[in-house]
């Protein structure tokens, strides 16, 4: 799997993408849309920062909700620095911003573990009315422990993530979070975290509205699922995300045999290794609860069985 498609909306609106200068596209309300600014990745004729300047003259900027900041010129080896400076230049120019995506990037501009990022702390600091944040690309990716009073949706994607970024995400005051969606990944593309790097998460006591949880799209799936089989934090959630990763047999029966999952709307593993008979396992264990059990893009099924050496996780390079 590799990220294809740009995102489709934002904060529950739809994504809308700011046209080139010499482009007649009629321009929505600002307020009715999610605007997505992006330039070449390539040799861009255009840099980042001036299709966002332009972006601020014509539209009424008071009243944008959402941004989705796209690719930037050679984000295979650029920081976005003039966009994050940008954007903090702009911070009394957007005073009912409420989502901002960083690095909405799709693989043929860059693939997602190719992505540069920097440290997201200040973008997270200058805007203290963010609902909803994202970024995509882990490396040189920094998230510093941090305190937000208003994010509900926090999504961290990348190919492999630092144990770092990890345990800043998991030290961070967020008492408002209610949806976290992390991709751990894999060791070969910079993902150093462990089953400890999230235990703060598990606990229960740090995000006391949590009730969206992913940890997924990583190759230590199994020891992950074992974690979270016994974790305080599970008790409050409508959704557990452990899809996209190394899921064996194994870490399925931790969550058969752990706490009780009965009270989850939906229990994701799509992207797994379970066999056959363990996925009917979860089925039967969960469905009659009324649990929707995804359980789709079984790779054991299509590659016979596969040693946990060979799994792959649905996002890497």
């Amino acid at each position: 799997m590799t990220i294809s498609d740009h995102l489709q909306e934002l904060y529950g609106l739809p994504a809308f993408d700011f046209p080139g200068a010499e482009s007649k596209t009629e321009l929505p309300p600002a307020a009715s849309v999610a605007w997505r600014i992006s330039v070449d990745s390539y040799d861009s004729e255009e840099e980042w920062e001036d299709a966002f300047a332009r972006f601020t003259d014509v539209v009424d900027t008071t009243e944008v909700r959402a941004l989705i900041a796209g690719s930037w010129s050679d984000a295979f080896d650029s920081a976005p620095e003039g966009v994050v400076s940008a954007l903090l230049g702009a911070r009394d120019r957007l005073p009912r911003l409420r989502a901002l995506f960083l690095g909405d990037i799709t693989y043929e501009q860059c693939e997602i573990s190719w992505i540069n990022q920097g440290s997201v702390g200040p973008l997270l600091d200058r805007f203290p009315e963010l609902e909803v944040f994202g970024v995509r690309g882990g490396e040189g990716l920094e998230f510093p422990a941090l305190k937000h009073e208003r994010l509900r949706d926090l999504r961290v994607e990348a190919g492999g993530l630092s144990a770092e970024v990890v345990r800043g995400i998991a030290a961070s005051e967020l008492p408002a979070l209610e949806h976290l969606d992390v991709w751990l990944g894999t060791s070969w593309y910079g993902g150093t975290a462990d089953v400890s790097d999230v235990e703060p998460i598990l606990s229960g006591t740090r995000l006391p509205r949590l009730r969206y949880l992913a940890l997924r799209n990583s190759e230590i799936q199994d020891q992950i699922a074992a974690a979270v089989a016994g974790a305080p934090v599970v008790a409050g959630l409508e959704t557990l995300d452990l899809s996209m990763g190394t899921l064996g047999n194994d870490g399925a029966e931790a969550l058969l045999t752990g706490q009780p999952l009965t009270h989850l709307k939906k229990l994701d593993v799509h992207h797994h290794f379970l066999s056959e008979a363990m996925m009917k396992r979860l089925s039967d264990a969960l469905e009659p609860a009324g649990v929707e059990v995804d359980l789709s893009e079984e790779q054991a099924a299509r590659n016979a069985t596969r040693a946990r050496e060979d799994r792959y996780t649905a996002v890497a390079e």
